[in-house]
């Protein structure tokens, strides 16, 4: 198993909490505006969130992560 797994899985799990943590009630309101959007839109943004994360990850990598 690589050795940063459990460091990347940390973090997600990290980020994906603090806004619940943070926030609550805009996370609500957030989460009323997803179950609106149009699927069109969902597909956009989370293929937007993709490209962003592996943009992300390439530059980590290549500058000495």
């Amino acid at each position: 198993m690589h050795p940063y797994l459990f460091t990347v899985i940390g973090l997600i799990c990290f980020l994906e909490g603090l806004p619940y943590l943070a926030s609550p009630g805009q996370v609500k309101k957030w989460l009323n505006w997803i179950l609106s959007a149009s699927t069109l839109s969902l597909r956009i943004m989370g293929a937007a969130i993709m490209v962003v994360g592996l943009l992300l990850v390439y530059l980590g990598r290549k500058n000495g992560g």
